[in-house]
């Protein structure tokens, strides 16, 4: 035995399945998915956060001629 053969697979899937429903499953796979990226993340060191978004530059507002 030397790891997750596809019969493996099949039975955590299951088990998942009875534990959690079938509405909450694409919920906890997302959830676990973004939990090993941000721990991948951080142990390489990298940030995926967006830069925070930048204004348009102030234009100074003038009277109209009239």
């Amino acid at each position: 035995m030397d790891g997750l053969s596809p019969a493996h697979l099949i039975l955590i899937l299951v088990i998942g399945l009875l534990v959690l429903g079938p509405g909450r499953l694409p919920e906890a796979g997302a959830a676990l998915g973004r939990g090993l990226r941000e721990f991948r993340d951080a142990m390489n060191g990298t940030d995926r956060t967006p830069p925070p978004p930048t204004s348009p530059p102030a234009v100074p507002s003038t009277p109209a001629d009239r």
